[in-house]
């Protein structure tokens, strides 16, 4: 029965291109061989097994290492969901399954699946939560989207052998003709290619200058104008940004550029997450060069997955991501394929006008850890030197356009969730907008809702993925709020419980152990040593996110503002991590949050040093944040020289001043000697560097109104970080090193005003009198 079942779903995915899901739902075991029986029955060229346990006979991944998979295909690819469900697993494995092949999920009993808890809802009990506080709701949805999405076969398992084996679903959607060739799609016309579609033919452009072998490749016209966008990188200067959903072509359009680039002598520098990442980029320029050099008579250049070299010197060639950022041997292109898996900050090192860099990014995927290119380093892109070409390409190539496991995945994971319609929110008033919980059950049984919610999240924030619509489900600690006008979701917060920890647990966290899901408290205890700080119970805001068409009009205050009301008698503090910026430091400091750290190092994801801020509530969170603010205020005030000597000057600037620790100017008469000869007279700057540094910090956390925003800079840059005088001169704009020292001279004049002593006013006036 099971291969009978396998043999046709594989038939009629393969004649109409599309791809099939067959579930074998109850015992494990059980579900194993059921796998073996219908790969065996189908006799797939290649086949992926993603699982927690090992000692299958074919290629192995883990579930958390599921991403090994992406910029791959498989024939078929079983997902094990028994002991280690993890959603992201699943948007991967979907993602890998080409056309006519077939996804295989193992899983529990459908009818008890959100009853069962494993290792992933272990991680969702954070403390003080345990697993039995853990709900199933994300696996409810699923079963429901199984049972009703076509193209889904189901198996129920019997329990005492394959006598037993019950056929839910056969999973045919009927979409097979007879006499249809494999891979034709029989609602199109005849002779229309898999998939594009009347009309949609690709033909090699007009003035091409990319030899005609590149466009005749292409399969689709998307994937031509993705090409056709590729030949401005024959310029230095420009930038071709390609999104794309999985399936679409736009490795190998890169791979086509790279290749036809390469032939007209370029230097063509290629980087993803892994080498195997890049696997289509190379593959499509190695036939390319090869083609064309054939076709002129020279035989098939050499290739291989890490490097191809083309006849006449040109040559494209692949560099692990830190060492591409550092643009090693001077290429002439870099081409960066699954750019949103990449930190920002390795993505910056491509914005250099000497070369063109090629941007190719997956949209309603999970390529990545999240958006951070869409939402962080899409701003620096259109800022930097670099001028901009986008090309976005929707027809799919590896499966036919109305495949159905493409829309089931987009459903049961809401890859395609988006906010609502610019036209149903814009206009909309801060105050006519409604409060609201956005309760798991709520959420479950509004699809709408949940997608508009959700949607918020994904398109306002870089760092959000499957994993985080099972967590809004089912985690016990996470509470979400909105504001909705006419019905429709405009603002959203994504709220932890955090802190609340018994002296045990805390103990453990002071000396290494890591608390999951308590992310402030493990940073202040841990990392700052303080080991009463999980004692306070907390509120997080984990995400927050205003839709644009009503950005900038209040939405995100009042939210924040409601749920300080809604918690404040609950918990003991407000807090919230995030990468720092100076707009969003000013944010969350107008909502009432004080600095108490900023990270040494940059955030993968974001690309920014991350900020921590507290709002106390009670006299515990007001001593919580009391005593971690004057630490934050004397580890500034030496680390801006060591660990943030690089952090952005108003970053630094919008830290400082949201941080409450008091300073005391106590300068001694030798030191307001050396201020007062700097600001007023001859004196110089590095006859008193730490007096400086002091009256620095006072000024910036006390925001003294007489300095200026470039004086604020200077005072970081050269003061505080330490930085040479030639480059805060140049970063600065300063005319001359010598007009940057005497500018420094004269912000300080104001603060000897400010701070000084009788004997500094005395020592001033004798230069006022000269």
């Amino acid at each position: 029965m099971i291969a009978a079942l396998a043999r046709d779903a594989k038939r009629e995915a393969e004649e109409t291109n599309e791809r099939r899901v067959l579930v074998f739902a109850g015992d494990r075991d059980r579900g194993v061989d059921a796998a073996y029986d219908a790969i065996e029955a189908v006799g797939p060229d290649s086949t992926a097994v993603v699982s927690a346990r090992e000692g299958f006979r074919f290629e192995e991944h883990r579930p958390r290492n599921a991403d090994e998979l992406l910029g791959r295909t498989r024939e078929v690819v079983v997902l094990d969901c028994h002991e280690r469900f993890v959603p992201n697993a699943l948007g991967r494995c979907v993602g890998a399954v080409d056309g006519g092949g077939l996804l295989v999920l193992l899983t529990p009993d459908l009818d008890l699946w959100s009853e069962v808890r494993d290792r992933f809802d272990d991680s969702l009990a954070v403390p003080p939560y345990g697993v039995d506080d853990v709900t199933g709701r994300f696996r409810e949805r699923l079963v429901d989207t199984l049972r009703v999405h076509p193209g889904i076969a189901i198996v129920s398992l019997g329990a005492d052998g394959p006598e037993g084996d019950r056929v839910e679903r056969d999973g045919l959607t009927g979409a097979a003709t007879e006499g249809t060739e494999p891979g034709a799609d029989p609602g199109a016309d005849p002779g229309t290619d898999p998939g594009t579609g009347p009309g949609s033919e690709p033909a090699v452009p007009p003035n091409a200058t990319f030899p005609g072998a590149a466009y005749e490749a292409c399969l689709t016209a998307d994937q031509a104008r993705a090409v056709r966008a590729f030949e401005s990188l024959s310029t230095p200067g420009n930038a071709v940004v390609v999104e794309a959903d999985r399936g679409r072509g736009k490795s190998s359009a890169a791979g086509l550029a790279a290749g036809a680039l390469a032939l007209a002598g370029a230097d063509v520098l290629v980087t993803a997450p892994a080498a195997r990442n890049a696997a289509e980029v190379f593959a499509r320029a190695s036939e390319l060069v090869g083609a064309v050099d054939a076709e002129s008579g020279g035989g098939v250049a050499e290739g291989g997955t890490r490097r191809v070299d083309a006849p006449g010197g040109g040559r494209v060639r692949y560099a692990p991501p830190a060492e591409a950022a550092e643009l090693p041997g001077g290429p002439d292109v870099a081409i960066v394929d699954e750019a949103a898996a990449l930190p920002v900050r390795l993505l910056e090192g491509f914005l250099d006008a000497s070369l063109s860099a090629a941007f190719c990014t997956t949209v309603h995927g999970y390529e990545g850890a999240g958006r951070g290119f869409a939402i962080r380093f899409r701003e620096r892109l259109l800022d930097g030197p670099l001028a901009v070409r986008d090309v976005r390409l929707d027809e799919p190539i590896r499966y036919a356009r109305n495949d159905p496991v493409e829309a089931w995945a987009s459903r049961a994971l809401l890859l395609d969730a988006r906010p609502a319609v610019d036209e149903a929110v814009a206009g909309s008033a801060v105050g006519d907008a409604t409060y609201r919980a956005l309760a798991p059950d709520d959420l479950l049984a509004d699809e709408a809702l949940l997608g508009e919610a959700f949607g918020l999240l994904v398109a306002a924030h870089y760092r959000t993925e499957p994993n985080d619509l099972a967590r809004l489900l089912d985690a016990p600690n996470l509470a979400a709020r909105a504001l909705v006008a006419e019905g429709r979701v405009v603002a959203v917060a994504l709220l932890a419980r955090e802190g609340g920890l018994d002296a045990e647990t805390r103990r453990a966290m002071y000396e290494g152990e890591r608390v999951r899901g308590n992310m402030v408290p493990d940073v202040l205890t841990s990392q700052l040593r303080d080991e009463a700080a999980a004692k306070p119970r907390g509120m997080r805001t984990v995400r927050i996110a205003t839709h644009h068409a009503v950005r900038d009009a209040g939405f995100g205050s009042r939210l924040l503002a409601e749920v300080h009301a809604e918690f404040g008698d609950e918990v003991d503090y407000f807090s919230v991590g995030y990468g720092a910026t100076p707009r969003l430091l000013r944010f969350w400091r107008r909502a009432g949050y004080r600095t108490v750290h900023l990270s040494t190092s940059r955030n993968d994801a974001s690309g920014e040093h991350s900020a921590i801020m507290l709002r106390p509530e009670t006299e515990d969170g007001r001593d919580l944040l009391a005593r971690h603010a004057v630490a934050f205020r004397d580890r500034e005030r030496d680390g801006l020289s060591d660990a943030h000597r690089d952090v952005d000057p108003d970053v630094v600037a919008g830290a400082i001043r949201a941080c409450p620790a008091p300073v005391s100017v106590d300068l001694t008469e030798t030191e307001w000697r050396s201020v007062v000869g700097a600001s007023f007279g001859p004196g110089m700057y590095d006859s008193a560097p730490g007096a400086f540094r002091d009256l620095a910090l006072a000024a910036l956390i006390e925001n003294a109104s007489e300095l200026d925003a470039r004086e604020r800079r200077l005072l970081v840059r050269k003061v505080l970080q330490g930085r040479p005088w030639e480059s805060v001169a140049d970063e600065l704009g300063y005319v001359s090193t010598a007009a940057c020292m005497r500018a420094l001279g004269d912000a300080y004049e104001p603060l000897v005003e400010r701070y000084g002593t009788e004997f500094a006013l005395r020592e001033r006036e004798r230069f006022i009198s000269d």
